[in-house]
């Protein structure tokens, strides 16, 4: 089996090494007094003298944009405080995802600070979909709201709003996702992207949005100065406002940064119950919590929100309703508060479950047909879950390195029909915008929206295969197959000997991680692989490298070990992320593998030790040197070893299977590719050894055992090898 049975993925090493460039990074080392790979780390990303780095490093040249800059701050601030004032009903109307949900609370916890009649609205996965909908808009109507206040959503429901002015309910639209051509028309649409917006950063997550209305509405409303407005919301929602930002995979530079990093700050000791319970349930940690005990202090990062926190909030939305999330961050109390990060914590364990039924059907599908024959994989089921398709769809995108779209029909009653509505989540690839491929399909689309690389939609039945066809068309005329082989960028490429704990946390300088400031990705070429183990029960790797002085420890999550096709004494390059790994009190640099390929070095040998044998093979002269005549010893060395590998239940090994166990580790003979090929080739003569040999040099084999002496001067082969022998 080969490495990564998928398309094996190229590497781009953005480091460069010419004199000029290692003198400007060796000079941001020296004035910082940092390891010269951050400098050239820093160096790669952009920073190319001392001073922008440090600016970097230090947030210096970071600076909050003017809210006011936003197209209808002033209209959406000036809407809301006349609805505080004459006591209105408002409703937040939000999202189920977790840029969504932060949103909601932020603003919900701002308006009631401002002692605002405040509720909020978020629809149902499962029974609503996604955005505004008319039947929404009636419930809440009969809640006597007079003013909605959408969050994360909202840009594309002009017919919505329009419905609910007829019922006498204005709308004020916060959004971040693309717009289309027409806006809603409404009291005000605060959204970056919209054409006419001057604000010039426009990657703000949902959230964020919101983040910069409330800060707006204390400097247009209640005089604040801006410094002063943004001091006052960061101390009291940044925490919120950097979870949304992290989930919702924003790029971390500029603005976003900064609320990151401070967000983070906050968290780590965060004075909100509903967080500092799903901290401790997350980390099953629920005791401490529920005793009133001191939290123990959780180390956070962008890594630990987006994969342990995010996932729990996501759940909410995903299996049950994301009003759970919502409750959890508006909860004062320890106990309730537990309950439900328990019961997030519970939901996130159903999703897995749902997720890998539904990856399993999947796969399954995608294997009846010709992937090949179309640039995206378009899917659907009746039964799947709306909440985890979008899950199953990233998945599928990171296995095949196309854009793909799962439909589910889920929820439709009776016999199929052709009217019958399925809702879709895709995930596509750089260069293949999706919203821009979903628009030029829009003629079948009931409802579509997102971001260039994740987007929703909803479609019926009888239009689902001129969908296919369409968006497939698109994406013809715009992907080429460069664009869909695989490749991982990685930073620097790093010697053995540079690997060190104090490295680990210089790192820690260019925190908080994210896109367009990812973790750094490193590359090590040449590590010989002296063992190899699986984890919790095979489903990860763990593998231990060195350079022939000292070793290195790396985890393969996701990887079994028999999926790689390693064997001890291998050498194998590593693309990986440095991490520090902490046990008790103590701490150790650890390699968290992203991709792993047998050294070109290792690949050259093979080939070179397979023609070499062909050779010999058909009558060339050897060297006694080269090791390739076997002795006795070494014929009754792998007779025992397969006897043993026989008793043990096993009846086929590898070439390489056997030549790794006889590496000359010491407890074993060293026999190589070519003395292996003539035991084997000894045995088959001789019928020592019953065995069939395939072409990918896998022996099949079945030993009866005799204890008398084999005579292997009757060989053929060892005589003839013996006249090609040169005797040095």
């Amino acid at each position: 089996m080969k490495i990564n049975e998928s398309k094996e993925k190229n590497w781009i090493i953005r480091s460069s090494g010419d004199s000029s460039v290692n003198e400007k990074v060796n000079s941001i080392a020296r004035e910082l007094g940092i390891s010269p790979i951050v400098a050239r780390l820093l160096y790669n990303r952009g920073y190319r003298d001392a001073l922008s780095a440090k600016a970097f490093i230090y947030m210096e040249s970071e600076m909050l944009v003017n809210p006011l800059l936003m197209k209808d701050m002033d209209l959406g601030a000036a809407r809301i405080a006349e609805a505080v004032r004459n006591k209105e009903k408002i409703t937040v109307y939000g999202d189920y995802d977790v840029d969504g949900v932060t949103a909601v609370c932020t603003l919900y916890l701002y308006l009631k600070s401002l002692s605002a009649n405040v509720d909020y609205y978020i629809p149902n996965r499962n029974g609503e979909g996604y955005g505004v909908s008319v039947s929404a808009i009636d419930t809440i109507a009969e809640g006597g709201t007079t003013l909605i206040i959408t969050v994360d959503t909202g840009i594309t429901a002009i017919d919505e709003v329009k419905y609910a002015k007829e019922k006498g309910i204005d709308f004020i639209v916060t959004d971040h996702h693309e717009c289309r051509d027409d806006i809603p028309e409404c009291s005000a649409v605060i959204n970056p992207h919209r054409p006419d917006c001057p604000y010039p950063f426009k990657e703000l997550a949902g959230v964020g949005v919101v983040f910069k209305l409330i800060c707006g509405y204390e400097e247009l409303i209640l005089g604040k100065t801006r410094l002063k407005a943004a001091e006052k919301i960061f101390s009291e929602y940044s925490d919120l406002v950097a979870i949304g930002t992290i989930a919702d995979v924003m790029p971390i530079k500029d603005e976003n940064r900064i609320i990151v990093r401070l967000g983070l700050n906050k968290i780590e000791n965060t004075p909100r119950v509903g967080l500092a319970a799903l901290i401790d349930a997350a980390q099953s940690r629920s005791d401490q919590l529920k005793s009133h005990q001191k939290r123990k202090k959780t180390k956070i990062t962008s890594g630990f929100i987006g994969y342990t926190i995010a996932p729990r909030i996501n759940a909410a939305g995903r299996i049950r309703s994301a009003e759970m999330a919502v409750e959890l961050f508006l909860s004062e109390d320890r106990d309730e508060a537990m309950k439900i990060a328990l019961q997030l914590c519970q939901a996130n364990r159903e999703r897995q479950a749902e997720e890998n039924k539904i990856m399993k059907e999947a796969y399954s599908k995608i294997e009846e047909c010709d992937i090949d024959k179309d640039p995206v994989i378009v899917l659907d089921a009746d039964s799947w879950h709306h909440g985890v398709i979008g899950i199953v769809s990233s998945r599928i995108t990171e296995k095949y390195f196309r854009p793909s779209i799962l439909v589910s029909f889920e929820g439709n009653e009776g016999e199929p029909s052709p009217d019958d509505i399925g809702k879709g989540s895709g995930r596509s690839i750089k260069g293949l915008n999706l919203v821009d491929a979903l628009y030029y399909c829009s003629d079948q689309l009931t409802k579509f929206g997102g971001h260039e690389l994740a987007a929703g939609l909803s479609v019926t039945r009888e239009r689902l295969p001129e969908f296919r066809q369409k968006i497939n068309e698109y994406a013809r005329n715009n992907l080429s197959e460069e664009d869909m082989v695989p490749s991982i960028e990685a930073d620097y490429e790093i010697d053995f000997s540079d690997i060190d704990l104090a490295l680990a946390k210089g790192f820690n300088m260019l925190e908080p991680y994210g896109v367009e400031n990812p973790v750094p990705v490193l590359v090590l070429r040449g590590a010989v692989l002296v063992d190899i183990s699986g984890v919790s029960e095979g489903k990860h790797t763990k593998l231990t490298v060195s350079d022939g002085k000292s070793t290195l420890t790396a985890m393969y999550f996701s990887n079994s070990p028999e999926s790689l096709g390693l064997y001890i004494g291998d050498k194998i390059d590593l693309l990986f992320n440095l991490d520090i790994n902490e046990w008790g009190e103590r701490e150790s640099v650890q390699l968290v593998v992203r991709d792993l390929k047998h050294s070109l070095s290792q690949e050259k040998l093979f080939e070179a030790e397979r023609k070499r044998f062909e050779e010999i093979r058909g009558g060339a002269r050897f060297y006694e040197s080269e090791g390739i005549l076997p002795a006795r010893d070494d014929f009754a060395a792998v007779y025992k070893f397969m006897l043993g590998a026989q008793r043990a239940g096993q009846s086929s090994l590898s070439h390489r299977d056997i030549t790794s166990r006889f590496n000359g580790d010491g407890s074993l003979p060293k026999i190589g590719y070519a003395k292996l090929k003539v035991i084997i080739m000894v045995f088959m003569e001789l019928n020592l050894v019953s065995i069939t040999e395939t072409e990918e040099e896998v022996y099949s084999f079945n030993i009866h055992y005799t204890s008398s002496k084999t005579e292997l001067d009757k060989s053929t082969l060892l005589r003839r090898l013996r006249q090609q022998l040169i005797r040095e």
